[in-house]
């Protein structure tokens, strides 16, 4: 089967996204074919594409989108022609018109929700559910520092941690993202480009800091926040906006109140069907229940991807960002 996709035959800058044919291969035991109704924009990639994560060229790009099942393999079962599903999760190639995915990667959408919530919230939405419930489970209460949280993981985050009761600061790079954020749940708002985000937080905390800090940002962010931690803090990188966080050294742990560090992915915490499953479930349930609304911000094209990543990078976007095929 032939369709139409975003390729990159080498690694580099928006320039090198093509929209171009390709053949899809067959769909073998264990797959589905999905035909794409609405695609998933996340950082990620933008890694892949630059080479931040060194990926095989030629490549199509994306890990997530929504659809529907056009044919199913042998051997698959709980899935049929005409169901629509969803996914975040490698093989790369989501960038397309079509798709052949493994069976076990793919989770049914809900009646109530369409399917572009389903290609806004995957990977964001999942991201948050490990972030808050398992790499550190947030308890009502207690206060966190959460980077870019007018972004597409932190407005769902903002929301999801105003549910359970948390106390949210959240930096930002623009008063109408400020406003933004604040309107998702976000307690106290930081503008990072104005302000000194650690003396902001130990401000807000009465010189106590945060027990866990999440941060997508990575290069700019991550050194100084460890000093927004109480002691057993935990820093959690889950991402690399800015470019790689810089080499912590463990005696700087040590010294700054026996500190811990994770860099968690969304891959290994759902690498098991049956935590996919779970993760999506309640993803869904939040959703459903009106606690959590997603914010569709922008959609492009998919031809026009090339300029979605550029408007990405240089911060235009906020929530979440859609290409439709």
């Amino acid at each position: 089967m032939i369709t139409n996709a975003i390729r990159v035959h080498k690694q580099g800058g928006p320039e090198e996204m093509k929209w171009e044919q390709v053949e899809l291969p067959n769909v073998k035991e264990g797959e589905v074919l999905i035909k794409h109704t609405a695609i998933g924009l996340n950082y990620i990639d933008t890694y892949h594409r630059s080479g931040l994560y060194p990926m095989p060229v030629p490549l199509t790009l994306g890990i997530e989108g929504a659809g529907i099942v056009e044919e199913v393999g042998e051997n698959v079962s709980g899935l049929k022609v005409g169901d629509r599903v969803a996914y975040a999760s490698p093989p790369t190639g989501s960038y397309a018109e079509a798709k052949v995915m493994p069976a076990n990667r793919l989770v049914k959408i809900p009646d109530n929700i369409s399917d572009e919530i389903a290609a806004a919230i995957m990977l964001k939405g999942m991201t948050v559910e490990y972030l808050i419930r398992r790499t550190y489970n947030v308890k009502a209460g207690q206060t966190v520092l959460f980077h870019a949280a007018a972004g597409g993981v932190g407005l769902i985050a903002c929301q999801w941690l105003k549910a359970i009761g948390a106390i949210t600061i959240g930096t930002v790079g623009s008063e109408e993202k400020a406003i933004l954020a604040q309107a998702n749940g976000c307690d106290h708002t930081i503008l990072y480009r104005e302000e000194n985000f650690v003396d902001k937080v130990k401000e807000i905390t009465n010189g106590e800091g945060v027990p866990v800090v999440y941060d997508g940002i990575g290069k700019d962010t991550a050194l100084p926040g460890l000093d927004c931690l109480s002691p057993l803090g935990l820093m959690v990188v889950f991402g690399n906006a800015s470019g790689n966080a810089p080499a912590i050294d463990t005696g700087m742990l040590a010294s700054k109140g026996s500190l811990f560090l994770t860099r968690p992915t969304l891959m290994t915490y759902n690498a098991k069907r049956e935590d996919l499953v779970d993760s999506a479930q309640q993803l869904f349930n939040m959703v459903s229940s009106g606690k959590i609304n997603i914010s569709i911000n922008a959609r492009y094209a998919l031809k026009d991807a090339a300029q979605a990543h550029k408007d990405l990078e240089s911060r235009k976007t906020t929530g979440s960002t859609l290409l439709i095929p």
